[in-house]
């Protein structure tokens, strides 16, 4: 490729790559903190999606998955403190898995997670899961690999998250922690 055909093929490529995908490699584990840094553009055993995409698996019956934290109540706040809990927006429809995106889980969480899975996926190793938290997240990304080592063979991630969601035109609604 040469001219300007060759110029512009190029320059619409780098246009169309996430902000620091092409730099990313995969870890061979999960990743830890800073959670909010550049995620791969790949992620062995998953299919990355964007929000169409991510649309288009819910519509098929698609399960997804929020991962973001629970924002817990600030430790040390001195007596009589008022303190609200922001509310938790989502994907409509989305089911909220918090504190599953970290890079170690206590047993307890792992094992709530594996469970959540399965009763989510209605015990198929095939059944299509799709993983989101916010753009340049690795929870979302150390979720989606969890369950591929669970032996799930239908895994989304999506690495846009709910900002990627609502740059598309999707709305969020209001989400409760899953504690079934």
């Amino acid at each position: 490729m040469t001219g300007r055909v060759g110029a512009w093929l190029v320059a619409a490529m780098l246009l169309a790559a996430p902000a620091g995908a092409q730099t990313v490699p995969e870890p061979p584990d999960y990743r830890g903190e800073p959670y909010r840094a550049p995620v791969p553009a790949t992620l062995a055993g998953a299919t990355v999606l964007d929000a169409a995409g991510t649309a288009q698996w819910q519509a098929r019956g698609a399960v997804l998955i929020d991962v973001l934290p629970v924002v817990r109540r600030p430790a040390g706040l001195p007596a009589g403190t008022v303190w609200r809990q922001s509310p938790h927006e989502s994907i409509p429809g989305a089911v909220w898995l918090p504190d599953t995106g970290y890079d170690r889980l206590a047993p307890q969480v792992e094992t709530a997670f594996a469970a959540a899975l399965g009763r989510l996926s209605g015990g198929r190793p095939d059944a299509p899961l799709v993983f989101f938290c916010k753009a340049d997240c690795w929870m979302s990304w150390n979720a989606a690999k969890r369950a591929v080592a669970l032996g799930y063979t239908a895994v989304g991630w999506f690495p846009g998250g709910v900002e990627a969601w609502q740059a598309a035109g999707g709305t969020l609604a209001p989400a409760r922690p899953d504690d079934s």
